[in-house]
């Protein structure tokens, strides 16, 4: 419908022309300025400001010892405990006291700094006009001039119970972050230096789970083997095969080159570690003619009659070689473990 099928009292007249409109009307969005100033009990009771600086400080100093307790329950609850808290059930006792105590640390800085916001800093409302984005010289001035009056205001100075408290708090809270990097991981020690050989421990067939004896290694062969008394459904096997795995191979004695390799060796047969001393991946491609071994990962190449250097890849140091020998029974056992840590290098490596 276009406007002039429109009634002529429905259109829109312009404004301050309609037909009773009120000349010089106020503007409707006119500032309608403060509210009065209303003082509040801690303005006018010295005693009443007194008890809201002490809850100030209370929270802050309750602040202080969650952010201890929250240090403490990484040295008290063991990773694994499990209790039972109602109403959450079964939870892991570590992960809920760190919870716990960082969060109440972080609440009670802020509700402290909420309490004594609004109970001792003033809290008169000032407005301003918006100002251009750079800052001339007076409002430079202003800033610093309104910064020292809300120091003075808010009785930092005077009140040196709230202010000892806080820098308190404030200064633990940080801690709980430089904890937080233990949870990274476990720490090496002396784990990655050692492994499950020792002497006096037979080597295991990993495809028939029987003891090795020389005469099961063959010339050209390679065989994989493990320390006895390692069971596959221990629930530590993957971590301890990782460092344990072992090749066993049989070399002509007159084909190896490396001295102290033939020393360690039992009649031709050498054991060194599977474990690739580039990024950890098993070594199981070996060719019988070279006596080297690939790995499949990156392409590391070993001599295995060579005391298993490397000649080939990213790889940075030869296998770590085990000593081995037969005992009475005739089986193949270590005389010891790894004299050198197994696998690629690491920060603690010496």
């Amino acid at each position: 419908m276009s406007s002039q099928q429109i009634p002529e009292e429905n259109l829109p007249v312009e404004q301050g022309t309609a037909h009773g409109a009120v000349e010089g009307a106020g503007d409707p969005f006119a500032d309608p300025g403060l509210p009065a100033h209303k003082p509040r009990i801690q303005d006018i009771d010295e005693r009443a400001a007194n008890r809201s600086e002490r809850a100030v400080a209370l929270m802050f100093t309750l602040s202080m010892l969650a952010t201890v307790g929250f240090i403490a329950s990484y040295v008290i609850f063991p990773v694994d405990q499990i209790v039972y808290i109602w109403p959450f059930g079964h939870v892991s006792a570590l992960n809920f006291s760190l919870g716990l105590t960082l969060g109440l640390a972080l609440f009670l800085i802020g509700a402290g700094a909420v309490h004594w916001a609004r109970t001792l800093m003033s809290d008169v409302e000032v407005a301003n006009d918006r100002h251009a984005i750079e800052a001339t010289p007076e409002v430079k001035a202003k800033v610093l001039a309104d910064f020292a009056d809300g120091a003075r205001e808010s009785a930092l100075g005077r009140r040196k119970l709230i202010r000892n408290t806080m820098f308190g708090a404030l200064a633990l809270v940080p801690l709980s972050g430089v904890v937080l990097l233990r949870d990274l991981g476990p720490l090496p020690e002396k784990k990655l230096r050692k492994t499950l050989w020792a002497k006096g421990k037979q080597l295991v067939n990993m495809n028939t789970m029987e003891p090795l004896r020389p005469e099961d290694v063959v010339v050209g062969s390679l065989t994989f083997a493990m320390p006895e008394g390692l069971e596959e459904d221990a629930h530590d096997f993957q971590s301890q095969i990782a460092k344990a795995a072992l090749m066993i191979i049989r070399i002509e004695p007159d084909n190896i080159k490396d001295k102290r390799e033939r020393e360690w060796a039992h009649e031709g047969i050498v054991a060194f570690s599977k474990i690739c001393t580039h990024v950890g991946c098993p070594i199981s491609l070996y060719e019988q003619q070279t006596h080297h071994v690939l790995c499949p990962c990156h392409q590391s190449t070993f001599d295995l009659s060579d005391g298993a250097r490397v000649i080939f890849g990213p790889a940075g140091h030869a296998l770590p070689q085990l000593r081995i020998g037969v005992n009475s029974e005739g089986n193949l056992e270590a005389l010891g473990d790894f004299e050198e840590p197994v696998g690629p290098a690491f920060w603690e490596r010496g």
